[in-house]
């Protein structure tokens, strides 16, 4: 039996993770997890987030920064598991990503 779930995303409440940058968590399965992620000009994720499995993101709207690298929207970003990294934006920037869990 297959279930669809589907939700607007502007009826989730974003919560500010840290000044000027809010998370919306999004439906989620025992097999992934997703998120909505807002980037205010300036901004970089408070800390450096390791990854115990693999995540991807899609950049939305804006520029999400890694390190040197820019990453303007329409840019897909996939981060291995035990990868780290830290996100920021210079400009701002919307980024909708998923978590993927091993079975």
């Amino acid at each position: 039996m297959t279930t669809i779930q589907g939700i607007n995303i502007d009826d989730v409440e974003p919560v500010e993770v840290a000044p000027g940058i809010f998370r919306r968590r999004l439906t989620a399965t025992d097999r992934a997890r997703a998120w909505l992620i807002d980037f205010g000009p300036g901004t970089r994720w408070p800390d450096v987030d390791v990854h115990e499995s693999e995540e991807r993101y899609f950049v939305i709207d804006g520029e999400i920064v890694e390190g040197d690298t820019r990453y303007p929207a329409g840019s897909y970003v996939v981060l291995a598991k035990g990868s780290a990294h830290q996100p920021g934006s210079e400009t701002g920037g919307r980024m909708l990503g998923i978590t993927i869990f091993e079975p």
